[in-house]
C-alpha cells in the first residue's frame, strides 16, 4: 500500500456482501488512509434479491448502521446506479479513493468492473480486496491448470493453504463532514414479504455481535458432536450461521481460523465442519468458472432430460405450500416460509422428491429459494440444486433418489422435526408451525380448506417414473 497520503484523505468504503468491521480488508485499507465514508448502495443488484434476502439485508445494514455510531460514525445510504452513486459521492466528500470487498457472481463481476473503469477514468484511485472468500478462485487449478470439477480433488488442494488470520476491526476517523444520507426505513426493503416478514424476522439475529456469538457458541459446545449430528433434523447441531456468513456479518476466514484452532484442541467434528466451509467455496470456485451454472444444466446433454418447466403445475405449487402429503417435505418447505431458512439435509429432501418424484425442473426450485431463503446465495444455491438434480458437479456413478420417508426415519426417528413444523391446518398443532398460517399469502388460504392426508404422488410411483424417465434420457 502506498504511503503518500494525507491525513485527510477521504476513502469511501463501499459495502456490499461484507457487512462487518472485523476482518474487512477493504475497510482497514481505508482507514490506514484516513477518513473513511461508509456507503451502501441500494442498486439494481440489490432491488433484484428476492424477498426474503432483502428482508434480511434490511436487518443487516440496520445493525452495520448502529455499530458505525457507536464508534462515532455513519452509514451513508444512498440509490441509483452504482458508477454514479458513487462518482457523486466522491465529488461531495472529496475523495480520492473507493475501496471494496471483491464479488464473483457474474452480474457482480459486470457491475463491479464498470464502476472501475468510471472512477479511473475520472482519476480516482478504485481498489478491490479480497474477503469474501478463503481462496480466490483464479488461484486454484488442477495440475493441468484446469478448475476442478469434483469437490474431494478441490477439497485436498486446498486443506493445507494458509489462510491469512483474520483482521481485528480498525478505528475509524469520520469525514470533517458527514454527506445526506437516505433512509432504511424509505427504502422499504422488507415490503415484498408482506405479512411474512415479522414471522421470519422473529427467528433471525442479525448483526456481527450476534454472528460472533453463535460462531464461539458452536465452537465451544457443538463442533465435537458436528459430524455425528449435523444431519438429523430434530437437532439444533449446525453453526446456524449461513445468513451471516452471506451477507459478511461474519467471514469465512474467522471461521476457518476457528475451526482450526478447535481441530487443534481436539473436537471430533472440526474437520469436517472445515469441509463445508470449503463446501462453499467449491461452489463460488464453479460459479467463477461456469458461470452459467444457475442458468443451464452443468452436466452436458442434459437439456433433454425431462422435467416440466411450467411453474403453474398444480404439483409445483402443492411444493411451495408444504402441501405435498408426504410429512418431511411439507415441514421442511413450512420451516422455509416461517424461518426463511431450512435444515440442510431437509434442503436435499424437498430437492430430490421435486426433481425426481415431481419431475419438476430444478430451475423452479433454485427461483423459489431464491426468494424464499434469508441465506440465499447465487454459487451454493446453484450448486446444490443441480448436484441433487443430477446434472450438476457430483461423483456419484449412480441417479440419486432419496427416499422422504427413508430419511425422516432416520434423521428424524421421533418426528420432531415433522410436529415443530408441519400443521394439517390452522388452530392446530405446535404454536411454530401455527405461524405458517400467519406468514403465507392470503391468496393461499382457499387451499387449505380441507387437510391433504395422501401424497400427490405416491413415493414408489415418483420414484418409477424417475428411474424410467433417467433410462429414457441415457438411450438417447
Amino acid at each position: 500500500m502506498a504511503q503518500n497520503h494525507t491525513q485527510d484523505t477521504v476513502t469511501i468504503h463501499w459495502f456490499r456482501r461484507d457487512l462487518r468491521l472485523s476482518d474487512n480488508r477493504a475497510l482497514t485499507a481505508a482507514a490506514a488512509q484516513g477518513p473513511v465514508v461508509p456507503v451502501f448502495v441500494l442498486d439494481d443488484e440489490v432491488r433484484g434479491l428476492g424477498a426474503a434476502s432483502k428482508q434480511r439485508l434490511e436487518m443487516s445494514l440496520a445493525a452495520l448502521a448502529a455499530d458505525l455510531e457507536t464508534r462515532g460514525m455513519q452509514l451513508i445510504l444512498r440509490s441509483g446506479r452504482a458508477t454514479d452513486v458513487l462518482l457523486q459521492l466522491a465529488q461531495e466528500v472529496g475523495a480520492k479513493s473507493v475501496h471494496w470487498s471483491r464479488a464473483y457472481a457474474p452480474d457482480w463481476v459486470a457491475r463491479d468492473t464498470e464502476v472501475k473503469a468510471a472512477l479511473k477514468q475520472t482519476g480516482l484511485s478504485a481498489e478491490s480486496f479480497e474477503g469474501t472468500l478463503l481462496f480466490e478462485p483464479w488461484t486454484v487449478q488442477t495440475g493441468q491448470g484446469m478448475p476442478y470439477r469434483v469437490y474431494t480433488p478441490f477439497w485436498k488442494a486446498v486443506r493445507s493453504r494458509v489462510v491469512d488470520a483474520p483482521l481485528r476491526a480498525p478505528d475509524l476517523k469520520p469525514p470533517s463532514v458527514w454527506p445526506q444520507s437516505e433512509t432504511l426505513s424509505a427504502w422499504g426493503l422488507s415490503k415484498d414479504m408482506r405479512r411474512g416478514a415479522a414471522v421470519v424476522a422473529a427467528h433471525v439475529q442479525a448483526g456481527e455481535s450476534a454472528a460472533q456469538a453463535k460462531l464461539s457458541t458452536f465452537l465451544e459446545e457443538k463442533v465435537v458432536a458436528y459430524q455425528a449430528a449435523r444431519d438429523f433434523l430434530d437437532r439444533a447441531a449446525t453453526s446456524d450461521l449461513s445468513d451471516a456468513l452471506t451477507f459478511g456479518e461474519v467471514s469465512p476466514a474467522q471461521l476457518w481460523h476457528g475451526g482450526h484452532r478447535a481441530m487443534q484442541q481436539g473436537a471430533a467434528g472440526a474437520e469436517h465442519f472445515l469441509k463445508e466451509v470449503v463446501w462453499r467455496e467449491f461452489a463460488w470456485h464453479l460459479l467463477w468458472h461456469f458461470p452459467q451454472l444457475p442458468h443451464a444444466n452443468w452436466r452436458d446433454g442434459w437439456d433433454q432430460f425431462e422435467w416440466s418447466e411450467d411453474p403453474d403445475h398444480p404439483h409445483f405449487q402443492a411444493w411451495c405450500r408444504g402441501r405435498t402429503g408426504v410429512a418431511v417435505v411439507d415441514a421442511a418447505m413450512r420451516e422455509l416460509y416461517i424461518t426463511g431458512k431450512m435444515h440442510n439435509r431437509a434442503r436435499m429432501i424437498v430437492a430430490s422428491y421435486l426433481t425426481k418424484h415431481l419431475r419438476m425442473h430444478w430451475k423452479l426450485g433454485l427461483k423459489w429459494f431464491a426468494d424464499c431463503l434469508i441465506d440465499w446465495d447465487p454459487a451454493s444455491n446453484a450448486m446444490g440444486w443441480q448436484w441433487v438434480a443430477g446434472c450438476g458437479p457430483d461423483a456419484a456413478p449412480y441417479f440419486r433418489i432419496f427416499n422422504p420417508d427413508t430419511q425422516a426415519d432416520k434423521f428424524d426417528p421421533e418426528k420432531t422435526y415433522r410436529r415443530r413444523w408441519f400443521s394439517h391446518k390452522d388452530g392446530e398443532g405446535s404454536a411454530t408451525a401455527q405461524t405458517f398460517f400467519q406468514a403465507m399469502p392470503v391468496s393461499w388460504e382457499a387451499r387449505f380448506a380441507h387437510p391433504q392426508m395422501q401424497p400427490i404422488v405416491s413415493l414408489p410411483e415418483g420414484r418409477a417414473r424417475a428411474l424410467a424417465a433417467y433410462e429414457a434420457f441415457k438411450t438417447q
